[in-house]
């Protein structure tokens, strides 16, 4: 029997975005209903608000300056609210009191990455975000979430003093970008297929397959 080859997918995406946070667990409910196809998972760096400043800013301002207000945004987060909780995830918005720069939390996923854990980290960064209302803007809150799913604590809080990747995370965003990539999430099949958006979970599994019997049928010519 020969064996297949495994599907690489890229989940282009923001922890700070809902439908990420939606989309991811629809491509996992979608790997679930392939589980013969190997599929090896990427999380790579998408900046839905490259403008706000590293330190983060307030909630408020942010609204404000996204939406024209706060109370402009209710409407649009109720149903994400709906959506979010239709997957069995909680997403809190009157919680959120402070907009981050989400450079440090794509480092956190990357360093996880190394140790097979970026699936855990960027997981635990959307819980405490959406869920919990937590300011990822906060070193302590951030070295806590790398802690909490098995990174070590300290080498974390050091890691983030530094400029380390940075540079990496910003030009991986970029490139997603220049790619035409402009709403996320944004799934990339095998680096040639591209499908936007949160999608049902079958219509990403029919991809999966089709797109792996496809680099499975090139391999074998």
């Amino acid at each position: 029997m020969s064996t297949l080859k495994p599907l690489q997918i890229d989940v282009v995406s923001d922890v700070v975005c809902p439908w990420c946070y939606i989309g991811k667990h629809r491509i996992e409910s979608a790997l679930a209903l392939v589980p013969d196809v190997p599929v090896k998972l990427n999380f790579r760096p998408f900046f839905l608000n490259p403008w706000v400043p590293r330190e983060g800013i307030s909630r408020e301002d942010y609204l404000t300056q996204k939406f024209g207000s706060v109370e402009a945004y209710k409407g649009i987060a109720g149903r994400v609210v709906a959506a979010a909780s239709e997957e069995g995830l909680v997403y809190k918005p009157e919680l959120v009191a402070r907009q981050p720069n989400t450079t440090d939390c794509h480092r956190l996923i990357l360093w996880a990455e190394a140790v097979g854990k970026a699936p855990e980290m960027k997981q635990r960064l959307m819980e405490l975000y959406f869920r919990d209302g937590g300011d990822l803007s906060d070193v302590n809150v951030l070295v806590q979430a790398a802690a909490d799913v098995g990174l070590d604590a300290d080498d974390v809080r050091k890691r983030l003093a530094t400029d380390e990747d940075v540079a990496r995370v910003s030009a991986d965003a970029q490139e997603a970008a220049e790619k035409g990539i402009s709403g996320v999430p944004t799934y990339v099949f095998a680096q040639k297929y591209a499908v936007s958006g949160a999608q049902d979970p079958n219509l990403l599994a029919r991809a999966i397959r089709q797109v792996s019997a496809e680099i499975n049928a090139q391999a074998a010519e």
